[in-house]
């Protein structure tokens, strides 16, 4: 066992870390997570903008069927009329006639006033459908492309995965074991180099003491960084 493969085990546990990192802050995440939000809230606005629609839908409704049947009811009449050659009669259907035409005079009042109130609610929600349209096109667009990335980039993780189980089965068990307690506790990478006097897992800067110790220690002896206990390479 030599120290390349410590070292190769050391970077495929941070290909992983990269692979991972990556794999949880793909942009199209971060889009897609900003969009579900909009579209949530503009579905609360929605619902509520339907809720205020439904009694002005089911008035106009009950306002335009009444009318309806007012007519329905007048035009039978005014036929009924036409045909009757009783004189009696003749008066009878015109007096209920003109009934019928004052009540469907003042029904279709009440349906225009109920038009008058439902159309621009109707207009509102109508428009918030049509403007949410596009981003709901674009949710499904980014959620296709995610399966297609994250696909892609678990199949580099699975690839990786392998890489490392090669590297660590070239490294000595007593050694492999003291690396793998040393991932444990810090995260990443159980090993890391030594640059410009730093521990490059941490970043924080060695000791005169801790660096002479590094620099002497006898092959294969790999001290510890005292500050993030990561197994330090030569």
């Amino acid at each position: 066992m030599s120290n390349e493969d410590l070292r190769a085990l050391m970077e495929a546990d941070r290909w992983l870390e990269r692979l991972a990192g990556q794999r949880a802050t793909l942009g199209e995440r971060v889009e897609l997570t900003a969009l579900e939000a909009d579209l949530r809230e503009r579905l609360g606005v929605l619902r509520a903008a339907e809720a205020r629609l439904e009694p002005l839908t089911r008035a106009y409704d009950e306002a335009a069927a009444a009318s309806s049947r007012l007519r329905e009811r007048r035009d039978r009449l005014a036929a009924r009329l036409e045909a009757s050659r009783d004189a009696r009669e003749s008066a009878a259907l015109s007096g209920e006639l003109d009934q019928v035409r004052d009540a469907l005079g003042a029904a279709e009042d009440r349906e225009l006033e109920a038009l008058v109130e439902l159309e621009p609610a109707a207009e509102t929600t109508a428009a918030m459908r049509r403007e949410a349209q596009p981003l709901a096109a674009r949710r499904a667009e980014l959620i296709a492309t995610l399966a297609a990335l994250e696909s892609s980039l678990d199949e580099e993780i699975a690839a990786q995965r392998l890489a490392r189980e090669a590297a660590a089965a070239r490294v000595d068990g007593a050694l492999r074991a003291r690396y793998e307690a040393a991932l444990v506790r810090a995260g990443g990478a159980g090993a890391a180099q030594v640059h410009e006097g730093r521990c490059d897992g941490c970043r924080i800067a060695l000791s005169p003491l801790d660096l002479d110790r590094w620099r002497h220690a006898p092959e294969g002896a790999y001290p510890e960084c005292p500050s993030c206990g990561r197994l330090l390479l030569a």
